[in-house]
């Protein structure tokens, strides 16, 4: 009996994990189409043609579904601080991210600037902080730069910069050009600060 019961769980958690990434997959779209405000535990539901009771099984309220997706978000913006990844490549995923997923970004915001620690989104920040230091150390000893404010201005500044540039500087600009140009300058500034070879 424990033997079928040891095979069955699995199956059933496997089944709870994919009905949850396949919740939190389905609420990202409904706000990418519809802004955070159309998500509701009802709307969810409907959506995916399932009954609101077993959307509650998996989050209690509507703030935990949008802090459900605000993770996954988080989780692809983290992809940018992946050392294993070339620099280029991950400037290019977290600017072309930004820029296809503005309802996303901006529920990523607010939690950017509302004081919850950076580290429970981004658990390598103290390493990618650290690296920094070092880099910084060894290449520009005199210049006494802040590590720490520098990662906060570079996040920042790439994660809130496209979306400015997209809406505000060159409504109307292709994905692609703005892509590239958000690259060249970020490779720019990188090289220069000896963080780029």
């Amino acid at each position: 009996m424990d033997a079928v019961r040891s095979r069955r769980e699995p199956r059933r958690n496997r089944g709870f994990e994919d009905t949850h990434r396949e919740m939190i997959e389905t609420a990202v779209r409904m706000i990418s189409e519809k802004g955070a405000d159309a998500l509701s535990i009802a709307a969810l539901a409907r959506e995916m043609g399932i009954n609101r009771t077993t959307v509650y099984y998996h989050f209690d309220s509507r703030e935990a579904l949008l802090d459900a997706v605000t993770d996954w978000a988080s989780a692809e913006l983290a992809k940018g601080m992946d050392v294993g990844v070339p620099t280029p490549e991950r400037m290019d995923h977290i600017t072309r991210f930004v820029l296809e997923n503005p309802e996303l970004i901006k529920l990523w915001i607010d939690g950017f600037v509302s004081g919850s620690n950076i580290r429970d989104s981004y658990t390598r920040w103290d390493e990618l902080v650290a690296g920094l230091r070092q880099v910084f150390a060894k290449e520009m000893p005199d210049d006494n730069i802040d590590a720490e404010v520098y990662c906060v201005t570079m996040l920042a500044g790439t994660i809130i910069g496209p979306r400015v540039f997209a809406n505000s500087v060159q409504p109307g600009a292709k994905t692609a050009s703005i892509v590239e140009r958000f690259l060249a300058e970020q490779r720019r500034v990188l090289k220069r600060d000896g963080l780029l070879k």
